[in-house]
């Protein structure tokens, strides 16, 4: 490296021991002690961002007896906990909106008609038709095996399910096993349509 170099002056040193040290470090505030204040410690809960000064020994002391609580009845204790899962905002039930601003929300344009579904009244609710719930290819492949159509209700299911198991089933065909695996199929069909509340 060349001294003459414009980098040379931007090139940072460790500091000795001396340079390192802070003789205006503030003291610690633990009656009786007097090393320097290294860390911070909260005063409580009514005095929000102050803090005390405490040395590294005084600052573990104090945080192992410290109770944010102290004072406060258990009912309180179990609001402010309740109120911490909301970052203590306040909270109402989907599609109802700011219940403070209640008029201000039938104001608000919505051009796409997302918010409506939410907050139409009980009467509109039950006036909609539900629509059909999607039907995935390993139901449809079920209701197939079974010889059913996608719309099949849970009774017609349970009573097609019933009839081929009693045409299937070897000892209803004299002891011939031939159809054996044909009824694994239809009752493993059942069980995947029975775990998905089909039926």
């Amino acid at each position: 490296m060349k001294f003459d170099s414009p980098l040379f002056d931007r090139i940072r040193v460790k500091p000795t021991e001396d340079r390192a040290r802070h003789t205006d470090a503030p003291c610690c505030q633990w009656k009786g002690c007097g090393n320097t204040a290294t860390h911070r410690a909260p005063k409580g809960r009514l005095h929000e961002n102050e803090y005390w000064r405490f040395c590294l020994d005084h600052v573990r002391e104090y945080n192992h007896s410290y109770n944010y609580f102290s004072g406060m009845s258990e009912d309180a204790v179990m609001k402010y906990q309740k109120d911490a899962l909301t970052g203590h905002r306040p909270t109402w039930k989907m599609g109802m909106g700011n219940p403070a601003n209640a008029n201000i929300g039938n104001d608000a344009r919505d051009p796409f008609n997302v918010f409506r579904e939410f907050g139409a009244s009980a009467r509109q609710r039950a006036d909609r038709v539900e629509p059909q719930r999607t039907v995935r290819n390993a139901e449809r492949k079920a209701l197939h095996e079974l010889g059913l159509e996608e719309g099949a209700g849970k009774v017609e299911i349970k009573a097609r399910f019933k009839l081929l198991v009693k045409r299937h089933h070897p000892d209803a065909n004299g002891g011939d096993r031939a159809t054996e695996d044909k009824l694994r199929e239809i009752i493993q069909a059942y069980n995947y349509l029975k775990s998905i509340g089909a039926c």
